[in-house]
């Protein structure tokens, strides 16, 4: 028998990873990671008001340079056999573009405008529109088309981004034709087709961030989204009506792309669904068992079946969506705005005097000066690790919410900030830093009691991501305050991994989801187990973390 082999294309936020995967078995034959030049250098971002954009050109290289590296060195036999590829990417992350589907930043005189860029998921401009797309949600008399997703609109979600930069930008709202998210971009890109009004979008984007649902006809009714502004005028009739989920091929892979890669013309292109999704699937997620991808933010997911959970709506969570992950079952989603993010963050604030003060010493040569910034930045969060991990347990301790990016779940309020309470003139960075981590820690709780008091049982949480992998402090801090153990999939690349596993079912090489898991799944490398004492601990900061959490929100939002 001839063994078939599948590429895995996962766009995160800095990079971009493609895998090629041997469908018998899952070992990754090749693997390369491309980083995105435009973003690596700040370009059309802006902190300070919490714009982060990407350019086109950034996806359209990486999938070229990455998909060309991971077949590097590969045998002849390997590259015809070639027969499936599924996109992933983060979410919500649309643009606009004309009627032929082209994003507005690759046409003359828009080629630097933030407006005319992938709007990325970690944007937060439009925290008005969500507001403004909740209070008509409630009050407009007819169906609140945010039930869907948890009873509350995100800043971070397709429809608040698109009416943010309409209304910022005459000169995009006078020629965008539509919108397409990155998901359904790429795929519909290399399969030559992008005409907004023929491409296939997937149901995991469409369900979880731009309230699509069958019960509602697919997207939000006309005559809402003209109360909500007129701009929206007509807009409903450029995007789409069907959704498809990651077992459903899109096209075939255009001869332009096919030279281009250097694979087989005859290649199955999958419906794109959302990196944490798919990583989902990597990570090898079974019906109640809790999958937290952990990096710059988390994503929390569950599976259920039908049967057994109906139409029951789960508040405050970011959506429930038929088939998202796993065709054929509810996929419901949650997560946290920072996660890795909180610790990068107070990584770069102790290193501003490396940056600003050490790299102005005229008697320091640059060499030394660059080995400095490299290695500090480099050892910074294992070293306040180590350290924070060696302080005693406290009578008292530092409390902190994790809420610097604004909060997700549960019930969304991208407004809301960070904060630090308890500190004194002992407060030291690692004591900050733990009291950082168990905020992110204590953030994770908040999701799970959210899921288990709208009925959605727990069985066991599986970890996914960089964190999980990268820093057994967090992990067991994250252990202790759930009071569960959490396994870690084995794969480093478990996202690219999942949309292999997809890119097998939408080439016929296996049926359905489980069964490309079963074939293609890596297991689980670790496990974390609760201590005990620290998780009772812990349930005593829970309830301090949740009373700062009440004030801030009540009286400092």
């Amino acid at each position: 028998m001839t063994k078939k082999y599948v590429i895995g294309i996962d766009y995160g936020t800095d990079s971009v990873r493609s895998v090629v995967v041997d469908t018998t078995n899952g070992k990754i034959e090749g693997t390369s990671v491309f980083d995105y030049p435009r973003w690596k250098k700040g370009l059309y971002c802006d902190p300070s008001s919490n714009r982060f954009r990407q350019h086109p050109l950034d996806y359209i290289e990486g999938l070229e340079q990455s998909v060309k590296g991971a077949l590097k060195g590969l045998s002849a036999e390997v590259i015809k056999n070639i027969s499936g590829i599924t996109v992933d990417t983060t979410g919500s992350t649309p643009v606009a573009v004309d009627k032929e589907g082209v994003p507005l930043s690759m046409k003359p005189g828009f080629e630097n405008d933030p407006d005319a860029m992938f709007v990325l998921w970690k944007d937060h401009t439009g925290v008005k529109e969500a507001a403004e797309i909740n209070e008509l949600a409630r009050s407009w008399g007819g169906t609140d088309f945010t039930k869907y997703e948890g009873g509350i609109y995100s800043s971070e979600w397709f429809w608040a981004k698109i009416l943010h930069v309409l209304r910022n930008s005459e000169k995009v709202r006078g020629i965008a034709f539509s919108w397409v998210e990155h998901c359904d971009w790429i795929p519909a890109l290399i399969t030559g087709n992008t005409d907004p009004l023929k491409l296939k979008r997937g149901r995991c984007s469409a369900g979880h961030k731009a309230m699509w649902h069958e019960e509602f006809n697919g997207l939000p009714d006309e005559k809402f989204l003209v109360k909500l502004d007129p701009l929206l005028k007509g807009l409903r009739e450029h995007l789409y009506r069907e959704t498809y989920t990651c077992d459903v091929p899109v096209g075939t892979i255009s001869a332009e792309w096919a030279a281009k890669l250097g694979i087989p013309g005859d290649v199955k292109v999958g419906a794109g669904a959302f990196d944490a999704h798919l990583g989902a699937i990597g990570g090898e997620i079974q019906p109640y068992q809790l999958i937290k991808v952990m990096g710059t933010s988390t994503c929390d997911m569950i599976v259920a079946p039908f049967s057994k959970s109906g139409e029951k709506l789960v508040a405050g969570i970011c959506g429930q969506v038929d088939g998202s992950i796993i065709p054929g079952m509810l996929g419901l989603e949650a997560g946290q705005s920072a996660f890795g993010d909180v610790y990068a963050w107070f990584g770069r604030l102790l290193l501003w005097p490396v940056n600003e003060i050490i790299a102005k010493m005229e008697w320091l040569d640059d060499t030394s000066k660059e080995r400095i910034s490299k290695e500090s930045a480099d050892l910074i969060i294992a070293e306040l690790s180590r350290q924070a991990e060696s302080i005693p347990e406290e009578e008292t301790a530092l409390i902190a919410l994790d809420w610097l990016n604004g909060r997700r779940t549960p019930d969304a309020d991208q407004s809301l900030k960070g904060a630090i309470a308890g500190l004194t003139l002992g407060s030291d960075a690692p004591r900050i830093f733990k009291a950082l981590v168990e905020a992110t820690a204590f953030g994770s709780r908040m999701i799970n009691e959210r899921f288990i008091s709208e009925g959605v049982r727990i069985d066991g949480v599986i970890a996914i991501g960089g964190v999980a992998k990268k820093n057994p402090y967090v992990m067991q801090i994250v252990s202790d305050v759930l009071n569960m153990p959490i396994k870690v999939a084995t794969s480093d690349q478990t996202c690219a991994m999942g949309s292999a596993m997809a890119a097998s079912v939408v080439a016929g090489i296996y049926q359905d989801i489980p069964a490309a898991q079963k074939a293609m799944g890596g297991g689980f490398e670790k496990e974390y187990k609760p201590n005990p004492a620290k998780a009772k601990k812990y349930n005593e900061l829970f309830e301090k973390y949740k009373k700062l959490g009440s004030f801030i929100e009540k009286e400092l939002k």
